[in-house]
């Protein structure tokens, strides 16, 4: 299944993985290895994360703070947000419509 990010999702994944890098050697690879894990977790049953507005479902990664917001298009994967949980629950809502 075809994997496309939004840019401001692959920008916000960079981010995070510079975050865990700068904290702990080695932590933005797991961080990295755990992203990917749930992105082959979401494209083998895209449909079974929760929806949460219109065709937008949520996926929760395991051991990070982190939620993916994905939209599931026929056979691609559409990556819209990469979201700590302590984001404003609203700020990425612009990416809706693209």
């Amino acid at each position: 299944m075809k994997l496309v990010y939004h840019p401001d999702a692959e920008e916000e994944l960079l981010d995070a993985v510079r975050f865990y890098q700068q904290r702990v050697a080695g932590l933005g690879e797991r961080f990295l290895r755990e992203f990917d894990a749930a992105i082959s977790r979401i494209q083998a049953a895209p449909e079974r994360w929760a929806v949460v507005r219109g065709d937008i479902r949520r996926h929760l990664m395991r051991r990070f703070p982190y939620a993916i917001y994905y939209r599931h298009e026929e056979d691609c994967v559409r990556v819209l947000v990469v979201k700590h949980h302590s984001r404003h629950p609203d700020y990425w809502k612009y990416r809706i419509g693209e």
